[in-house]
């Protein structure tokens, strides 16, 4: 049974990375009972130390003490959650802006789905897990499930106007034809052994009518192919799917041979008694009507992720000099902004 939490959000190494955007002003204009505010919203004590209670929990959980006030550690694990509330609420701002919002229905969901991924649909365990990891639903769902959440939906508003034309798939594909080509391969089986003497026996054998997979998971010291009687598909100057590039005497005698034509190999790893047991598969080129639409999904990928790196850039801009904190709060660094990855399913 899974114990911990799949999250990664809350350990120290993610939450260094995050980093807000906008410049520090007059700690004046932040209340007594707020950190930062961004705007015209202040970011309360009460969340900061929540999210404190949460990273100081996650280092127990790892067997790990939490750092000490007025340690270097502590001071990095104090800006970085510093760093990302604020984050959270310059895009909460802008989400507002653009018609954006994470409903409770959305965080009940995704629960749910943790749930049925992680826990066998459990509540109880799942509550077991986060009783081990020493945080509780309503946590969980605010610095982890909420920002996810907030962030696909944010990228999927900004990037919807995003589209890859067949003009552009078609020169993508003309400008990287060899990627769509399928080099020839062949099913064979071998056995692989350290001296030509017990190759020689082993391919008599084989000529008299024993047993190819036996003599393979007895001999072969290719214990990958052994337990599948001696079989590997062979892909000539490259790789296609399953099928593997292999060493240039083992390819030339695994297209060279006839089908079940049994002969030896020797190679820089030993003695491969080799016998080709299917057809050689001519190679291929994909055709563009085949690739269009993997060809358009990698560029849309691209061009998407091209298009939310500029939107946070400009988000950047936007809250530059808008972000005060209070005396003793202000983060030692602050950067164009990255929203975490989903952690959580």
């Amino acid at each position: 049974m899974k114990t911990r939490l799949p999250l990664l959000l809350l350990s120290l190494a993610l939450v260094a990375a995050l980093a807000a955007c906008g410049g520090g002003g007059n700690s004046g204009n932040v209340p007594a009972n707020a950190i930062a505010q961004v705007g015209s919203t202040p970011i309360t004590k009460a969340d900061f130390t929540s999210l404190m209670a949460v990273a100081c929990a996650r280092y127990k959980s790892q067997g790990q003490q939490c750092p000490k006030v007025g340690t270097p550690t502590y001071s990095s694990l104090r800006d970085s959650a510093v760093t990302f509330l604020v984050q959270q609420q310059e895009l909460a701002q802008q989400a507002q802006k653009l018609g954006v919002a994470v409903k409770q229905s959305d965080l009940d969901k995704q629960v749910e789905q943790i749930k049925k991924t992680y826990y066998q649909g459990s509540q109880q365990k799942l509550d077991a897990a986060l009783k081990k990891d020493g945080i509780s639903l309503s946590q969980l769902e605010k610095f982890e499930l909420l920002p996810n959440l907030l962030g696909q939906k944010l990228q999927a508003k900004v990037t919807s106007n995003v589209n890859v034309s067949t003009a552009a798939a078609q020169k993508y594909y003309n400008q990287n034809k060899t990627s769509y080509t399928t080099p020839k391969t062949r099913e064979v089986r071998h056995i692989l052994v350290n001296n030509k003497a017990l190759a020689q026996q082993i391919e008599q054998d084989v000529k008299n009518g024993q047993d190819f997979a036996k003599l393979a998971k007895k001999y072969s010291k290719d214990t990958g192919s052994a337990a599948q009687g001696g079989k590997l598909c062979v892909a000539h100057g490259g790789t296609a799917g399953a099928c593997q590039q292999t060493v240039p005497p083992f390819d030339k005698a695994a297209f060279s041979l006839k089908t079940n034509e049994v002969g030896l190999v020797h190679s820089q790893f030993g003695w491969h008694v080799v016998q080709p047991i299917g057809a050689i598969k001519p190679a291929h080129t994909q055709s563009f009507a085949q690739a269009k639409s993997q060809i358009q999904a990698t560029l849309a990928s691209q061009q998407k992720q091209t298009a939310w790196q500029a939107w946070l850039a400009s988000m950047a801009k936007d809250f530059n000099g808008k972000v005060s904190y209070q005396t003793g709060y202000q983060p030692a660094t602050t950067t164009t902004p990255t929203v975490p990855a989903t952690t959580t399913g």
